[in-house]
C-alpha cells in the first residue's frame, strides 16, 4: 500500500474554489448574504493556512508547554464562539461555557491519549492537538445548541428540568445522526485521512471508534454540566 500522501499543487488547490465561487454567485443573485459566505470562505482559508505553518513548529518543538498553551486557546475560542447562539448573555456566561468544555472536554482528552492510546511522550503533539481540536470543537457545537434551546423553552414559561431536557436533547441531535450515519453515508474526516496516507482501513476504523466514542461522551458530559451550572442564570433571565 502507498505509504505518502498525494500532494496538491497550489494551482490544483484553486480549481477546488470554482465551484465555490459557483454557490457564492447564486447566493449573490438570490440575495442570500453572499457577503457573509464570501467572508467565510476567505477567512477560512487564511486561518487553515496559518494553522499548517503554525502545528510545523509546533510539532517540531515538541514542547509540552507549548501543546498546554495551544489547547488553553482552543477552549476559551471555543467557550467565546459557543455562546453566539446567545450573545446578550455571552459575557455572563462565558465562565460556565470555559469550565463546561474544559472539565467535559479535557477529561475525554486525558482518558483517550493517555490510557486508550498511550501517548509517549504524553503531551506528543501529533496525536493531542488535532484529538483535542476533535473534542473541543464537538463540545462547542452542543454546548451552543443547548444554550439556544434552553433560553427558547425557559422563554415558554417551560419549567428548568423540561427545559433542560428539551435542550439536552437538542444539543445530542448531530451527534446521534453522525454516529448513525458513519460508516453508511460517510466516512469521517480521520478515517479518510487515514487510509489516503496510506493506514490499513481496519486500523483507521479502530481509530474512528475511539474518536466517535470521544465525540458522544464529551458532547454529553459538556453539555450536562453547562445546563447544570449555568441553571441560575438561564432561570433569572427567564423570569
Amino acid at each position: 500500500m502507498n505509504e505518502s500522501i498525494q500532494i496538491i499543487p497550489p494551482l490544483n488547490l484553486a480549481l477546488a474554489f470554482i465551484p465555490v465561487l459557483l454557490v457564492i454567485g447564486i447566493m449573490w443573485r438570490w440575495s442570500l448574504q453572499a457577503g457573509n459566505a464570501a467572508y467565510a470562505i476567505v477567512r477560512m482559508l487564511i486561518q487553515l493556512l496559518l494553522v499548517g505553518y503554525i502545528l510545523t513548529t509546533i510539532f517540531a518543538a515538541e514542547q509540552a508547554w507549548i501543546v498546554m498553551a495551544v489547547m488553553l486557546v482552543m477552549v476559551l475560542a471555543a467557550s467565546w464562539i459557543a455562546l453566539g447562539t446567545v450573545k446578550p448573555r455571552r459575557l455572563v456566561l462565558f465562565k460556565y461555557a470555559f469550565i463546561s468544555i474544559a472539565v467535559g472536554g479535557g477529561f475525554i482528552l486525558w482518558l483517550i491519549t493517555q490510557l486508550v492510546i498511550s501517548l509517549e511522550p504524553w503531551f506528543e503533539p501529533r496525536y493531542m492537538i488535532p484529538l483535542a481540536g476533535m473534542i473541543f470543537a464537538n463540545s462547542m457545537n452542543s454546548v451552543s445548541l443547548a444554550a439556544e434551546r434552553l433560553a427558547a423553552e425557559l422563554s415558554r414559561d417551560l419549567d428548568f428540568r423540561q427545559a433542560r431536557n428539551e435542550a439536552f436533547q437538542a444539543a445530542f441531535i448531530p451527534t446521534i445522526n453522525s454516529m448513525l450515519a458513519v460508516g453508511l453515508v460517510s466516512l469521517p474526516g480521520m478515517m479518510t485521512g487515514q487510509i489516503l496516507s496510506g493506514v490499513s482501513p481496519t486500523v483507521a476504523a479502530h481509530y474512528q471508534i475511539v474518536v466517535m466514542c470521544m465525540i458522544f461522551a464529551s458532547a454529553g458530559l459538556s453539555t450536562a454540566l453547562f445546563l447544570q451550572i449555568s441553571r441560575k442564570q438561564f432561570v433569572q433571565q427567564a423570569t
